[in-house]
Order: structure tokens, then sequence, then C-alpha cells
């Protein structure tokens, strides 16, 4: 199976259409990692809650985003932070769905991710226009989630994820963080492959913050390659999080200069997507090492 993106090439911004397998398999012509933009259209999430919760804010976010360099858009309408409130299905479809119309009537023509668990909000957002999501639940919510991804034939982010976003950062515990989460994609990768999911679709990402304390975080950045195992794409989502708190002293508004250090030993681990806040500031890092290298 392909899937089309649409991406930039050089300082220019210039833009080419170019088909690559959703493995991430013979595509010299396109820069790994993929950058995956985060669009929050929530009143709550960590870093940028409330910043786009209008659609015109929202889709001038989008644009800004492309402009930079992001290959992919990941919009979300509940937040999964810490101690996050839950949300109704209908406002969270009323959040996303509108907002992913309204880009593709924009002719926006990046793959659009959902950042959602509840199979009603996928259907309305793939009829809307989206063709990827994002589930941090990893097919564990909703037992409609994974016959509607199979049908459906598109990309999914599998996350792992200890506990729910209310309580996940209670108390997580781990014996060995990494073969714990080994373990849960061997099940996941199997249930999603029994439901008719195709291994195609597949992504992984092994859930930083997502019930971690700061070890468990750091050993999975450490060993990041160790995911690779699957022979499926490998996606982290560490932008501006709260073990860079933890390390730094720092609040998520100074974050920045931390996560791009932890995208470059990503980057240098040969991670397939980076999901973060910053993209132009990424797109230059990848420029740069590319260049020095």
């Amino acid at each position: 199976m392909s899937f089309y993106f649409q991406t930039h090439s050089g300082s220019s911004g210039t833009i080419g259409r170019i088909a690559v397998d959703l493995r991430f398999k013979n595509i010299q012509s396109l820069e790994l990692p993929l950058l995956m933009g985060i669009i929050n259209v929530t009143p709550d999430s960590f870093y940028d809650g409330g910043r786009y919760n209008q659609k015109k804010e929202a889709l001038k976010r989008g644009e800004k985003l492309i402009r930079s360099g992001a290959d992919i858009l990941d919009i979300g309408g509940v937040s999964t932070r810490p101690g996050a409130e839950p949300v109704e299905v209908e406002e969270e479809k009323q959040r996303v769905v509108p907002l992913v119309k309204a880009f593709r009537e924009n002719n926006i023509k990046v793959p659009i991710s959902v950042d959602t668990s509840r199979a009603e909000v996928v259907r309305a957002s793939l009829n809307a226009g989206a063709n990827w999501i994002n589930d941090v639940w990893a097919l564990r919510r909703d037992e409609e989630m994974a016959p509607l991804i199979a049908d459906a034939g598109v990309p999914l982010v599998l996350v792992h994820m200890q506990g729910t976003p209310q309580d996940m950062q209670d108390n997580p515990t781990y014996d060995n963080v990494v073969e714990e989460i080994l373990h849960f994609f061997d099940v996941r990768i199997e249930k999603a492959l029994e439901a008719g999911i195709k291994f195609e679709q597949i992504i992984l990402d092994p859930g930083i913050g997502f019930g971690k304390k700061l070890k468990h975080n750091r050993k999975i950045l450490a060993e990041i390659s160790r995911f690779r195992r699957f022979g499926a794409p490998v996606l982290v989502g560490h932008s501006r999080k709260s073990y860079l708190g933890e390390m730094l002293g720092r609040d998520a508004e100074e974050r920045l200069a931390g996560t791009l250090a932890t995208s470059a030993r990503l980057i240098d681990s040969q991670v397939d997507i980076l999901r973060v806040h910053d993209v132009r500031e990424h797109f230059d890092l990848k420029q740069t090492l590319r260049r020095i290298n």
C-alpha cells in the first residue's frame, strides 16, 4: 500500500508530491524523519491549549506548519495531558471534524491525522478528509475502532500508555520499561492484524510521558532503536513534555532547546516521524544535520 505525502524540499519551501510506501521503504527522495505538526483544538492541552480553539486560528496554524516544513498535520480535540478531564464524543467531533473539512476545502494536500480513540470521531473525520489516525489507547478503548481502521485502510499510530490520561502519572511502575512496551506492541500488533488491519498500516509510538516517570522516558529515548525490531515505522512525540521540565527546570514555554536536543538524538537513531510543536526549528535541524554529515 502506498500513500501520497506532500513534502517540502530545500530552503525555498517548494512542494513536491511523492508516493511513499507506508513502511517508509524506497523513499530516498524523502528526507526522514517526517515532521508531524501538532494542532490542538482544546482549551487545556499542556502547551498550546486554548490558542487554536477557533477555526480561523487553527487554519492559520496549519498553513504556517506546512510552510515551515510539516509533512503531516495532527489534529487533537481532546487533551491527553496528565489529569486531563474527559470530553464527550459530540464535543470532540465538533472540535475536530469542521477543521478537517476546512483544511480540505482550503486545498491543504498534506496527510491529516486525527488524534482520537473513538470510532465515531474516526468515521466522521475520515468522511471529512482525514487520512491518518493517532490512537493513544492503541485500539483498547472502543471495540469499533479496529474494524473501522481495517476497512478504511489508513495509517494507524499505536501509542503505548500505562493507565489513562486521568491517572497515568499517579505512580507509573515498570520492572523494565522498554521490555514491557515491546511486549505491549507484540500484543497490540497481533490484535490489529486479527481485526484485519494490514501490518503496512501500523506505526508505533512508545508514548513518552504517557504513564512514565523521568527515568522511564530517559530509558525509552536512550534505547529507541530497539523499537525498530518490528519493522514498522517508529514515531516519537516528545515535544516540550514534562520530562524536559524535570531535567532542565523549565516550563513548557522554555523547553524548545531540550526538545531539539532530544530530536537530534532521535534523528541519529533513525526514528521515522517526529511529532512536534515547533516545525520550522525542526526543519532547520534536519537540514543542518544532513549538511554536516
